[in-house]
């Protein structure tokens, strides 16, 4: 049992000052404006900090000098550990394209991380990011793995693992929507993704299951001509249908505040989730690094915030913590920092399905919590009851002894 007491507590409903909550066998049992009774319990005062649900990364590739395109169990547990210091709890796994036979030496090693991961971030179950791309819109993802949705591929993939719980394609490529439809049939949550479709294409797509748009505006079509005539691309396609949900790489990199603010405008705090969409250079110096897999993987510069193509004509991947998204919404997007947090939790428990038991503090829900201040500085992450990262929480956030109901330790 263990008890958060002077808390700044971010519920769906309300802010609590001064509030306490109570964690018992891994689950919240109670959160309260005044203090709880519970002589046995670890106490931990937060001082004024904020208390808010455990960040849920829905696409990720890496970090901490490690890729899940390694296929090892040492680069799932890195990366788990890695970024539960900058308060992500719960991740979902997302390869890049290759070949089937390292992408089944991923989905191998994830079920043995999941097993032996104890100090990290929970694994949620992996996304494929690929390889249905159109080639024209493929970024930094390998060219030669690129190709058209096989029924005999995907229905074999889809058959080999149970983990899978998410697959983004292009769906304007030949045989997109039947592979969208059976994707759909098994239960997993369907994206858009490297995407040269235009309006008309996209609401095919959302009407046979690709609900999501991967990474808005990144390896994503906008305005273009055909045959003399403009179309609307996928940006704009995400933006008219109010009920589709957009990722933003929230780092002010892949998309400025600008943009950010755009988005926010028009879709509202309830249609964005945000993604780190980080590679191995997330938690780790500037400098030469590799995207994918480290033996076979794209060589790529860290720089400014980002990982750059070695010609630096383009952007290679994130380097993004879930903390920086955080607080690049609040500070340079200027979103409010409960709608700044639901687009880092509840928002993605919904797209995952797992509200049931994530994304929200509240009685009954699963206790993964992290505390920040006001920078969002992450000072202790929980997963499940078990306090998987925490250092000092230096003197009392601004304005509290004016709350303080329980004292301090």
């Amino acid at each position: 049992m263990l008890k958060i007491i002077n808390g700044t507590i971010i519920t769906p409903a309300e802010i609590i000052h001064g509030g306490s909550l109570l964690v018992d066998n891994g689950k919240i049992v109670a959160i309260s404006n005044a203090p709880i009774e519970a002589p046995c319990a670890e106490v931990i005062d937060a001082r004024g900090h904020y208390v808010a649900p455990g960040f849920i990364d829905m696409h990720v590739h890496g970090g901490g000098g490690y890729d899940f395109m390694d296929g090892t169990v040492e680069a799932f547990l890195g990366i788990a550990e890695t970024h539960v210091r900058y308060g992500t709890t719960a991740m979902y796994p997302t390869t890049l394209t290759s070949e089937v036979r390292d992408l089944f030496a991923t989905l191998d090693s994830f079920k043995e991380a999941s097993r032996k991961n104890s100090k990290g971030a929970q694994l949620m179950g992996m996304h494929l990011e690929g390889p249905y791309f159109a080639l024209s819109q493929r970024g930094a993802q390998d060219p030669k793995y690129i190709r058209n949705p096989d029924p005999a591929e995907y229905r074999k993939i889809l058959d080999y693992s149970d983990d899978i719980v998410r697959w983004s394609a292009a769906p304007e490529l030949p045989g997109a929507i039947e592979f969208g439809r059976y994707v759909r049939s098994k239960g997993k949550v369907l994206a858009l993704a490297h995407t040269d479709a235009v309006y008309e294409e996209v609401l095919e797509g959302f009407n046979n299951g690709y609900t999501l748009a991967t990474h808005f505006y990144s390896a994503m079509s906008g305005v273009t001509r055909r045959n003399a005539f403009r179309y609307a691309g996928a940006i704009e396609a995400g933006y008219l249908i109010d009920e589709m949900d957009v990722e933003a790489i929230a780092d002010g990199v892949h998309l400025p505040p600008p943009l950010l603010k755009l988005i926010c405008k028009i879709k509202g705090p309830d249609r964005v989730a945000l993604v780190t969409d980080a590679m191995r250079g997330a938690g780790m110096p500037e400098g030469e690094s590799i995207l994918g897999n480290i033996h076979t993987g794209l060589k790529v510069i860290i720089e400014d915030g980002v990982a750059k193509l070695p010609d630096r004509s383009g952007f290679a991947g994130s380097v993004a913590t879930a903390d920086r998204l955080v607080r690049t919404m609040i500070h340079e997007a200027g979103v409010p920092l409960k709608d700044a947090v639901k687009m880092m939790t509840q928002n993605p428990a919904r797209i995952m399905g797992i509200s049931a038991t994530k994304g929200e503090l509240a009685a009954g829900k699963d206790a993964d919590i992290v505390l920040f201040d006001d920078q969002v500085n992450v000072c202790l992450a929980m997963v499940a009851g078990e306090v998987k990262h925490r250092v000092e929480i230096k003197g009392p956030a601004p304005g509290y002894q004016a709350w303080n109901r329980e004292g301090t330790n």
